[in-house]
């Protein structure tokens, strides 16, 4: 079963990183107040982006993985800017 790995833009500027196996059911439970805690207190919401894996428990761990991302490198990876994912990674104690 497919899964998907999705961004948000939330009505306060906030994102909410998800995951799914039908990513136009789960937009609509969003919009609709059915979604997440977090999306229900700030809709409308709307998709900035998404990734498709084989499987959900794939699009899980992406989900994980994102979510613990700062704002800058969630906005990276919304843009496409791929090649600053690795700077964006650094901890300021790694920094100089």
């Amino acid at each position: 079963m497919k899964g998907y790995m999705y961004i948000l833009l939330c009505s306060d500027g906030s994102y909410y990183t998800g995951s799914t196996n039908d990513l136009k059911r789960r937009l609509e439970e969003h919009q609709n107040g059915q979604g997440a805690n977090h999306t229900k207190k700030r809709r409308p919401v709307s998709l900035l982006y998404y990734e498709e894996f084989q499987r959900i428990d794939e699009a899980f761990y992406r989900e994980k993985q994102v979510q613990g991302w700062t704002r800058k490198k969630k906005e990276a990876l919304i843009e496409g800017n791929l090649d600053l994912l690795p700077e964006l990674a650094k901890a300021y104690r790694d920094l100089p």
